[in-house]
């Protein structure tokens, strides 16, 4: 368990910390000359049955990012006063920042009462009772580093703090320190968020390279684990020199996805806010620029709570519930602290009631499961995505899909409502495709795809389609799909008709027969023979390459088999060798192959043909 000290720069933090542990934290030759804690230090308390860890955070203005940087994945703190001077101005700074991470719980310890007497420190408490309400109920204690006064109570509280870290979710650890050490090799040093690590795991750095663990330092204890809510030192196998990394990166137990730089927030303003302004941003040790923009009205006054977008200058790896610190645009105030509700959101649309009303969904909801649920009511998400955004696990993940009666198919999670409105547009664009092209039988599933669903995941439309096929609401035919109720058949005179077409085609041997050939060597009306022929193309037995000329569709399939079998070989198939190799005329094969690539089965690229849907033409 790690525990936060903060407070004005010679308040007694690093003397605190000494009588508690023991171990004085400015522990730099450059801290120790200058007197003041410029970089995180860090002291060790062991206990009974766990190990206190402490990071003396600098008080100084100047040093204020590498405070903000320790905080990561902490739930307690302790603010510091000294009983002499009262709340003074980093004080105030430091309060601030504590509220907006809003720590689970913040001790307040009164330091130097050897100094004043007791009725100035109750004075003192009263008043940052009556200035900071978020601290009336807070814990006090009166503490003397010279005499020792209350530092075993303070000690005792602090051994009884339940840990509060989840150990149960994924590996997430934050980077701030990287170095060599003679004989090991590569170091880093930071707090771990979540989950658990071992000797000899391998584990993902946020740019993406594996490495493994070699050994862990856990709360300045050699030891073969770490755990969410420690600070922890981690020898790695990785060659700085091949595998760089540095403050900010990330180790995780899962490949990340790429880092975001669009999210939204829920913030709370610590001073008046306009509608949009520069901002700096700190999450764990990355601090980066950006803009802040508010979401439900022009103007923010101090204390409001509100949704905002930030758009980041460069990439975090973030996920639900992140805490940001953001500071304005010169980095000299604090104006928010901000939780992240959702990464990567939308560049439109973004302050319509409907987007509103989800964000306050996700920032209301009580677990993860409740956030999916929201999150999947009109969208298929990656699997990979929803673990990363809520950092869970496979199983975690698949029981919270299980909880809200979500589903999950490959790497896609969707609900029934997805499902059904998905299913209903796949029906309407081929109710609305047979109303217009009465003499098409149907349409190959990949253009079925493009035509009711395209900027959905195409294996889940296609899954969804082979369900409608095994249920009966789709039926294929000859390699087409249609609706059950869109048939056709030849009469008994027409049967007849037929029997005379085929025949011409068999003397054509292999060749496409214009309408008014068929009707002159039949001797019938052009008109009826016209309305015949594409009777029979519905049917599936003739195929309109263009208007009025035809093939039979058994030599169509005969083709594509041709074809994909060039295409698969080479690459590509051109107009000249399927001419050559079919003995078409040139117009013919430039006929045949738009016609190819008017079904999805062909994609032209300059002057050839390469395959798009090798499954269209499959019988």
């Amino acid at each position: 368990m790690i525990i936060v000290t903060s407070g004005h720069v010679d308040h007694g933090k690093t003397a605190l910390l000494k009588a508690l542990t023991g171990i004085s934290t400015a522990h730099l030759p450059e801290e120790k000359k200058r007197g003041m804690t410029i970089d995180l230090g860090y002291a060790y308390l062991p206990l009974e049955n766990k190990v206190l860890g402490f990071i003396d955070v600098p008080g100084h203005e100047k040093f204020l990012s590498n405070m903000l940087a320790g905080l990561g994945g902490v739930h307690y703190a302790m603010l510091i006063v000294a009983a002499d001077e009262g709340v003074a101005a980093q004080t105030k700074e430091h309060l601030a920042i504590l509220r907006q991470l809003q720590f689970h719980e913040i001790i307040v310890v009164i330091t130097k009462a050897d100094r004043t007497n007791s009725e100035q420190i109750e004075s003192l408490i009263q008043t940052i009772k009556q200035d900071y309400s978020f601290l009336r109920d807070a814990n006090y204690f009166i503490t003397s580093a010279e005499t020792g006064q209350g530092i075993n109570e303070l000690r005792h509280y602090l051994a009884n703090l339940p840990e509060l870290s989840d150990t149960q979710k994924p590996f997430r650890y934050a980077i701030d320190r990287v170095f060599s050490v003679k004989g090991a090799g590569t170091v880093v040093t930071g707090t771990a968020f979540s989950g658990k690590v071992k000797v000899n795991d391998e584990i993902y750095l946020s740019t993406g390279q594996k490495v493994r663990v070699k050994a862990i330092h856990a709360q300045n204890t050699s030891s073969e684990q770490g755990i969410a809510g420690q600070r922890l030192a981690l020898n790695l196998n990785a060659d700085l020199d091949r595998t760089p990394m540095k403050r900010g990166d990330w180790l995780l137990q899962d490949d990340p996805l790429p880092p975001t730089d669009r999210i939204s927030v829920q913030i709370l303003a610590e001073v008046p806010l306009n509608e949009s302004q520069p901002v700096h941003i700190y999450h764990g040790a990355s601090r980066t620029t950006g803009k802040l923009t508010l979401l439900q009205g022009k103007n923010a006054a101090k204390n409001d709570r509100t949704l905002a977008e930030i758009i980041l200058d460069s990439p975090l790896f973030l996920a639900f519930g992140d805490k940001l610190i953001l500071r304005s645009g010169d980095a000299k105030s604090l104006i928010a602290g901000a939780r992240v509700l959702e990464i990567d959101s939308p560049k439109r649309h973004k302050r319509t009631e409907g987007r509103l009303s989800f964000l306050a969904n996700l920032a209301l909801a009580e677990n993860a499961a409740q956030r999916i649920a929201f999150i999947l009511q009109h969208n298929a998400i990656s699997a990979h995505k929803l673990m990363w955004i809520e950092q869970l696990t496979n199983k975690q993940l698949d029981d919270a899909l299980t909880e809200r009666s979500a589903v999950r198919y490959q790497d896609w999670c969707f609900n029934t409502d997805y499902k059904k409105e998905k299913i209903q547009l796949i029906l309407t664009a081929l109710n609305t495709y047979h109303e217009q092209h009465n003499d098409q039988l149907g349409v190959s599933k990949a253009r079925l795809y493009r035509m009711s669903a395209l900027n959905q995941p195409e294996n889940l439309i296609n899954h969804f389609i082979d369900e409608m096929l095994e249920e009966g609401r789709l039926q294929q035919t000859r390699g087409w799909l249609h609706l059950p109720e869109h048939k056709i058949q030849f009469s008994q005179e027409e049967q007849k008709y037929w029997a005379s077409v085929l025949d011409e085609f068999e003397k054509a041997q292999g060749q496409a027969i214009w309408v008014r050939d068929m009707a002159n060597a039949l001797a019938m009306d052009e008109s009826q023979m016209r309305n015949f022929m594409y009777k029979a193309g519905k049917l599936g037995y003739l195929t309109p390459i263009v208007k009025d000329r035809f093939f039979l569709t058994e030599n169509i399939y005969a083709y594509a088999r041709l074809i994909k079998q060039i295409a698969e070989k080479e690459g590509k198939a051109s107009v000249n060798e399927i001419r050559d190799r079919l003995n078409f005329g040139r117009k013919l094969t430039v006929q045949l192959m738009e016609y190819f690539d008017r079904t999805g089965f062909l994609r032209r690229k300059g002057n050839d043909h390469i395959l798009r849907d090798k499954n269209v033409f499959d019988l």
